[in-house]
């Protein structure tokens, strides 16, 4: 048999432990190329460049 808890958790011990548990915003910044916006340290996912130069081929839609 395993153990159970003793008594039942507080709604405020088991908020406290999800206090850091909430979705935060997505960080974007301006690409200096396209200016565009994408995620800081990532390669831009409209013109596929990465610290001025082209890394990827980006189809045209």
């Amino acid at each position: 048999m395993t153990p159970l808890p003793k008594r039942k958790q507080s709604k405020g011990r088991t908020r406290r432990r999800r206090a850091h548990q909430a979705l935060t915003a997505l960080k974007l910044v301006e690409c200096p190329s396209c200016h565009e916006m994408r995620r800081p340290h990532h390669i831009c996912p409209s013109c596929g460049s990465y610290d001025g130069e082209t890394v990827i081929e980006v189809k045209a839609d």
